[in-house]
């Protein structure tokens, strides 16, 4: 076997003729398949100026919980919600549905940055996500949710040795009974920190809910500025009016934040997401999975996927493009498009007759040190929170705990934690980064040919709290 062959990915290995590409990605409509299967009620414009104990910016899961956790907190509080476009419209009703407990995007992460916390965030994370199922229940929220765990699988022999001696290890055969695909070579099931939810539905339903708990949402109201005197109420302005209130929350996820400082913590890096047709019962029965679990391999440039309720498959991740603005022309990219179909028959070769029904993308806020970050401003009257970096569908909720915590005043565990108390690194101005973000692409891109090892400039970045693994 030649040097050049043992460089290649088995996602180039073997590689599927272009024709079975090209078939199977015929019939996808640029589409997103989550928001086309979700109903949900629409909400009238802001059309004139309002009060409010307390507004909350951004119709997504950040803002979304803020509102319904506010309501819960104090009945009798008046709050608005203003959403720029429709509820859930961006990342919240594109993403990939997993809902994990992790606060600290995974344990080495998390250990790295906060070792001293890492334990309590692991518990805080978890209760969380226990909150989540919960609230989910009692709502009456339809999101779909199947509390089956991760399955993360190698695909490649070096990254076996990563999963050896985790509790949940699978050897070859066994992780191939759970999922019929040649290239699994072994896995990681973990039962417990991960649930699937359908996004869209998860995020209208909770739209639903706070406007039953007396929320007053508005859809198509952007905000236009923050007027922050030195005391007093908070004035957000809008294009259809001004709400003034005591405290404002902002869920403005990978949006330029209205907090100016806060601008440079978050990059929008676009992924890339497939979903195929409804499976048949026998091309079900071709790959197995029963268990239904979430779907991760474990390269830097990794792949996700899980079955939908109606047994599609989504299949997304690899190609993380990062971008400086966030803009609709980003989001159709064929090159990504027809990498993400020709690695999914690569792992399920008994499914070259599947085809895929939709496409999309959407941007993913990212922070240098890949999960949320906290802030307060404007003398404890503003609260905000971002950079979740694609696990934001549970870490949202924690966030919006965390900023009602702040408004409020109260000193509590979570606003107690150096992860709410400090703030991540800015990314630098441009050309800086735009040559930074490249050199990292090219770096993790041959780190996934030289069997995982990081180059001199990974490395340094790991060394710098800056390390990207995906």
């Amino acid at each position: 076997m030649s040097s050049r062959r043992t460089r290649q990915t088995v996602y180039e290995r073997l590689a599927p003729p272009g024709a079975l590409v090209d078939a199977a990605l015929a019939p996808s409509r640029h589409a997103i398949h989550w928001l086309e299967d979700a109903p949900g009620a629409s909400y009238e414009p802001l059309t004139r100026d309002a009060a409010a104990d307390l507004t909350v910016v951004g119709g997504g899961y950040c803002g979304l919980w803020t509102a319904v956790l506010a309501k819960r907190r104090n009945p009798g509080a008046r709050v608005v919600l203003l959403e720029a476009n429709t509820v859930g419209w961006a990342a919240s009703g594109r993403n990939g549905g997993f809902c994990e407990a992790s606060l600290t995007h995974g344990e080495e992460n998390g250990r790295s940055r906060w070792p001293e916390e890492y334990d309590d965030l692991t518990r805080l994370g978890r209760a969380n996500l226990d909150a989540l199922e919960a609230d989910v229940r009692e709502l009456g929220i339809d999101a779909q949710l199947e509390r089956t765990g991760m399955l993360s699988v190698a695909v490649e022999e070096h990254q076996v040795d990563w999963l050896r001696g985790s509790p949940g290890f699978l050897e070859q055969d066994a992780v191939r009974a759970e999922i019929a695909s040649p290239v699994l070579l072994a896995g990681d099931w973990e039962r417990e920190d991960c649930a699937l939810v359908h996004p869209a539905r998860l995020a209208r339903g909770l739209a639903t809910a706070a406007a039953a708990l007396g929320v007053e949402v508005h859809e198509h109201t952007r905000v236009v500025d923050l007027d922050v005197p030195t005391r007093g109420p908070v004035v957000v302005r809008t294009t259809g009016g001004a709400v003034t209130s005591d405290r404002v929350a902002l869920g403005t996820n990978v949006f330029p934040s209205l907090v100016r400082r806060a601008r440079p913590l978050t990059i929008p890096v676009y992924d890339y997401v497939l979903m195929t047709e409804p499976l048949t019962d026998a091309q079900l029965a071709s790959i197995g999975w029963q268990h239904r679990q979430g779907l991760g391999d474990l390269a830097n440039q990794f792949h996700y996927s899980r079955l939908t309720a109606d047994n599609r498959i989504l299949w997304g991740g690899y190609d993380a493009i990062p971008k400086r603005s966030v803009r609709g022309a980003h989001e159709e990219r064929p090159a990504s498009f027809r990498r993400l179909a020709a690695h999914f028959l690569v792992v399920f070769p008994q499914l070259e007759d599947v085809r895929f029904s939709h496409r999309w993308a959407g941007a993913i806020d990212t922070s240098t040190r890949f999960a949320a970050f906290h802030g307060l401003t404007a003398r404890g009257r503003v609260a905000y929170a971002a950079g979740f970096t694609g696990l934001g569908v549970g870490a949202t909720r924690f966030a919006a705990e965390v900023m009602l915590d702040r408004l409020s005043g109260l000193e509590t565990e979570r606003t107690r934690l150096e992860m709410v108390r400090r703030m991540p690194l800015p990314f630098p101005p441009t050309p800086v980064a735009d040559v930074g973000i490249a050199l990292t692409r090219w770096s993790i891109d041959r780190a996934d040919h030289r069997q995982g090892r990081r180059n001199a400039f990974l490395r340094t970045l790991d060394a710098a709290g800056l390390g990207f693994d995906s």
